[in-house]
């Protein structure tokens, strides 16, 4: 096996450690993902844009720090996803051809904290057109597949990140959620992916809110506590955001996945279809498994679901979506000096600017109050009847519950093309049965994961989601690194030998 074979097996940390010991530098590092992405990445096309020279460049330069200065991931190699935070000089697309050859001359607060953590941007994952589908298929730049199965979804919109993560071409990459984004590509393509707390990490400068606090932003991972400690890194408020996440309990994310939970978790776990009317019993057998592992760990678990559905807030939440999507291109329209064309974009990214341009104001307001009720609702089922700790220590008539099982799809990762057929209203529909319920915690704003727990007979990854609630991330962190080393999933890396990961000399 090669140096740089044996590299794909490492998550960040590990590799951070070579170079923190002196058995590699920064640039050793840096090479041998360099060399695994133009080896491996033309069969899964996953990266949309390099920046090796500016990587290269960065790790030689000294950072004049002493080896205990240096965060637990630095010199890591790691790709930033297409959509969102931007790095000046760096082009942007956002998979789309409307934004090709464009670039921002203007960063972004998340791209300097993950540069100040020590992570090293060899350029920029594939996503679905400004993020619109569970699917990265986007006619800009083409399919990327699943590294499980080359005919198949790695899901989307941050298919790109999760695809170069499962397939070891780095150990962590950016992603982003406004419905399911990093989770969904995760249990795709069975990495670990964590959603924050609404206002956890800054949107800015060029924004303070996205789609009325939907969206999120973090990364997909191989290990747990690559996740937590990125989340310690870009956390906390940047001057001028409108609002932000409480402080975390436990101090740091990272204690947190050391730690663990510390007490007994009260888990519920729930099967039901979503609003397809079908869950695949693969996903079912996934939750059913986890919440039997979750009960061996000495956790109380209870079979329970909350009273609210997506399936009854598909309606406001596509008003939110459609206003989110039509405010994107509209905002990128002023800052590339270019003008919208229905030719320059997909036929449903182009049906949704059209919706949220037609949007009354009122509308707006008004599916964004439906929503909000809901959530109040839903927050309720993670809540002790007496509000507070006291019910989380036995003396409340009511515990809420600490988290929510649950499937992250419908299915498993679907072929390729299955979100591309029918008329615009059909593919939509198609993509909310998909992602099932994920798109709950993005209207709560509570935190939310998928842990890649259960393989398929046929050898495709299915993640197993789990809620928290609102602000408490950190109890997620301990009951996935409980889960993680009771059933590793590390070991589980396509490539080079594996039957669906074909490679190609440089």
């Amino acid at each position: 096996m090669s140096f740089s074979e044996r590299l794909r097996e490492l998550d960040g940390h590990a590799q951070a450690e070579l170079v923190r010991t002196g058995e590699l530098s920064r640039g050793d590092l840096l090479r041998a993902a360099i060399e695994r992405i133009e080896r491996l990445d033309g069969s899964l096309g996953s990266v949309a844009v390099t920046s090796f020279d500016r990587a290269l460049a960065q790790a030689d330069e000294p950072d004049g720090l002493r080896p205990e200065e240096r965060g637990p991931l630095h010199g890591v190699p790691f790709l930033l996803k297409d959509l969102g935070p931007t790095v000046a000089g760096m082009e942007a697309t956002m998979g789309s051809r409307f934004l090709k050859g464009f670039v921002p001359a203007q960063g972004s607060e998340l791209t300097d904290r993950f540069e100040a953590a020590g992570l090293r941007v060899l350029g920029k994952a594939r996503t679905a057109e400004f993020g619109v589908l569970p699917t990265t298929e986007n006619t800009a730049q083409g399919a990327t597949v699943n590294p499980w199965d080359h005919a198949r979804s790695a899901g989307g919109s941050s298919g790109g990140s999760a695809a170069a993560v499962a397939a070891g071409l780095v150990p962590v990459a950016h992603a982003n959620d406004a419905g399911g984004s990093i989770r969904i590509p995760a249990s795709n393509c069975g990495v670990f992916g964590l959603k924050p707390t609404r206002a956890r990490t800054p949107l800015g400068p060029a924004v303070g809110d996205l789609m009325n606090g939907l969206a999120a932003e973090h990364v997909v991972s191989r290990s747990v506590r690559d996740s937590a400690a990125v989340l310690d890194a870009i956390s906390g408020p940047a001057p001028g955001d409108p609002y932000w996440a409480p402080p975390v309990a436990a101090g740091t994310f990272a204690r947190a996945v050391a730690e663990g939970p510390g007490r007994r978790l009260r888990i519920a776990f729930s099967t039901r279809a979503g609003s397809g009317g079908r869950l695949d019993p693969a996903c079912a057998t996934a939750v059913r498994e986890a919440a039997a592992l979750c009960a061996e760990l000495g956790h109380e678990v209870v079979e329970a679901e909350p009273a609210v559905a997506f399936t009854d807030l598909v309606e406001p939440f596509l008003v939110l979506w459609a206003a989110g999507v039509s405010s994107a291109i509209s905002s990128y329209a002023l800052l590339s000096g270019r003008t919208p064309e229905p030719g320059q974009f997909e036929e449903l990214t182009w049906e949704l600017y059209e919706q949220g341009r037609t949007l009354s104001a009122a509308g707006y307001l008004l599916a964004v109050s439906t929503l909000q009720r809901a959530a109040r609702g839903l927050a309720g089922f993670y809540e002790d009847e007496d509000g507070g700790e006291a019910g989380r220590q036995g003396r409340g008539s009511r515990r809420g519950y600490d988290v929510l099982l649950g499937p992250v799809t419908s299915e498993p990762a679907p072929p390729l093309g299955t979100f591309s057929v029918g008329t615009p209203r059909q593919q939509l529909t198609r993509a909310v049965e998909f992602c099932h319920e994920t798109p709950l915690a993005n209207l709560t704003g509570q935190p939310a994961m998928s842990v890649p727990l259960h393989w398929t007979e046929a050898g495709l990854p299915v993640g197993v989601h789990a809620t928290g609630r609102f602000g408490d991330e950190a109890t997620l962190f301990a009951l996935a690194a409980q889960l993680e080393q009771a059933r590793p999933w590390a070991h589980r890396l396509p490539g080079p030998g594996h039957p669906r990961m074909e490679t190609r000399s440089c």
